[in-house]
């Protein structure tokens, strides 16, 4: 069953694999490669989602999605940002238009 906690879960269990031995855990054996792999396989997690979104099926769709939120954690964990942080700012920008908050960033 899903709840509201089900990415607080997610984001302890990841925390407390991150040391674990990377022999016996993905998340470890992630982290251990570095934050370049971790990113890498979030773009590969991305690409594979775009792709179920067009050609497949609903149930390839949520799974990759899954696959796409489970790379994300873990490269937010590796990088010392906290799943409350983008909540925070998803928060902060509820209620704004998409293209008005655009427009309010700096320009480089």
């Amino acid at each position: 069953m899903t709840s509201p906690d089900t990415l607080a879960r997610l984001e302890a269990t990841i925390a407390a694999r991150r040391g674990a031995d990377p022999e016996s855990s993905y998340v470890a054996r992630l982290n251990a490669k570095g934050p370049g792999k971790i990113a890498q396989k979030l773009g590969e997690e991305a690409t594979e989602t775009v792709i179920a979104a067009l050609t497949q099926d609903r149930a390839a769709l949520v799974g990759e999605a899954a696959d796409l939120l489970f790379h994300l954690m873990v490269l937010l964990g590796a990088k010392g940002v906290p799943l409350a942080d983008v909540l925070a700012e998803l928060d902060r920008r509820e209620g704004t238009s998409g293209i008005a908050e655009k427009a309010a960033r700096a320009v480089d």
